[in-house]
């Protein structure tokens, strides 16, 4: 069995599938591995580091997605439309795709892979059960997106983080706001905690106050009923419009407090909710920082532009989309790590095994046998455009 690891296309994006580190694990499951060169470099992977550890590499993209039986990619076409959509017609027929998919919202392009005949996993359907822990891609690159907001946020503020005891007198640490706590969130609350700043946070899911309260911040409690706030799988539901209109109210004078705003409330497949608007934004200290980590699906501060930089009323707003990307290295590692878990999951005696009694690869599989056979994907898309989902065998 051949894997093919091609080099990302989308803007921007540094991280590669598989690192050096992995290929042992694969090569003594029974698996060949090829490579696309360079696909490794802009993460600080070269081509030797792969050819030392037998792995192929290959100069023609084409040839390297037709040979491969399972394709690993960090975006495959779904999360890749303007680019990502020529590698299709590449792709063998019954090949296996792994990687992430967007399929909730981007319908065209998956149907276009289960009509050329292809198998596609979409890492961010992976379910979040203990089980699936070592392969949850989404979680790794939330985590190090939360850490990097930290980051960003200190490079930006025109203050320290720290409590400063100092001849020329006591500097006061900043205050952190952290809306939304979960992988993300979490890892920014710790991060800004290291840094010495003084943190609260807020979550419509009360279950996750006691986390909260672990890494040492204040968490925020506002009278607003949510009812069941999250899903099964601990991710948040959409709120009504009352519901965010509400919220917004009572969470205005903890933004107004801040110095340093970083928001990640996102529902999957969803646009993310306006939480902190124009007025809220105003109402912040000159100076303050504001970081929306859910910029790429419309931003949870009504001012945010997707990777722009804005400032209105001396208040900074950073809405990047990719900060995996901007520590590539790691974000690499993390995920090559997760799709080997995942691929030697799926293999027995060097063959594919799709066992639909087991949730991983049942719930996060989009397309197989020239169908859409994710009940969800398609229940996302509307009457509209919903293919015929047939069950996977």
């Amino acid at each position: 069995m051949i894997i093919s690891v091609p080099k990302e296309t989308f803007p921007g994006e540094r991280r590669v599938a598989l690192t050096p580190s992995r290929l042992a694990a694969l090569t003594k499951a029974g698996l060949s591995v090829q490579i696309e060169s360079g696909a490794g470099e802009a993460a600080g992977f070269p081509d030797d580091a792969y050819r030392s550890r037998n792995a192929t590499i290959v100069a023609d993209r084409g040839s390297l997605l037709a040979g491969g039986d399972v394709i690993l990619q960090v975006r495959t076409p779904g999360a890749n439309p303007h680019r990502g959509p020529t590698d299709i017609a590449h792709y063998k027929a019954g090949a296996l795709v792994i990687g992430f998919a967007e399929p909730l919202t981007q319908p065209a392009i998956t149907q276009a892979m289960a009509q050329r005949g292809v198998t596609l996993l979409a890492v961010e359907l992976i379910p979040r059960i203990s089980r699936a822990q070592s392969m949850d891609a989404l979680s790794s690159m939330a985590s190090i997106a939360g850490y990097k907001s930290v980051l960003l946020a200190a490079n930006e503020l025109a203050r320290l983080f720290p409590m400063m005891m100092t001849a020329a007198g006591t500097i006061t640490p900043a205050k952190v706001l952290v809306i939304g706590a979960g992988v993300a969130g979490l890892q920014a609350i710790a991060t800004a905690r290291r840094l010495g700043a003084v943190v609260s946070a807020y979550d419509v899911r009360p279950a996750v106050k006691e986390q909260i309260l672990s890494l040492g911040a204040k968490f925020i409690e506002l009278p607003l009923e949510t009812g069941d706030a999250q899903t099964a799988g601990g991710y948040a539901k959409e709120q009504s419009a009352e519901q965010q209109r509400r919220q917004r109210e009572l969470m205005a004078g903890a933004v107004r407090e801040a110095d340093v705003v970083i928001s990640t409330a996102a529902v999957p497949g969803k646009k993310a909710p306006v939480l902190i608007t124009a007025d809220m934004v105003r109402g912040m200290r000159p100076g303050s920082v504001i970081i929306d980590l859910a910029a790429a699906t419309g931003g949870n501060c009504e001012l945010t532009r997707a990777d722009e930089r804005v400032e209105t009323d001396g208040v900074c707003i950073l809405g990047p989309t990719n900060l995996p990307s901007t520590l590539a290295f790691h974000a690499s590692e993390l995920y090559s790590n997760n799709l080997c878990q995942l691929l030697l999951h799926l293999v027995k005696d060097g063959k594919l095994v799709f066992d639909q009694n087991d949730p991983i690869s049942r719930d996060s599989m989009v397309t197989r046998d020239g169908q859409v056979v994710n009940a969800t994907v398609s229940g996302s898309w509307g009457a509209a455009i919903k293919p015929e989902v047939k069950e996977p065998t």
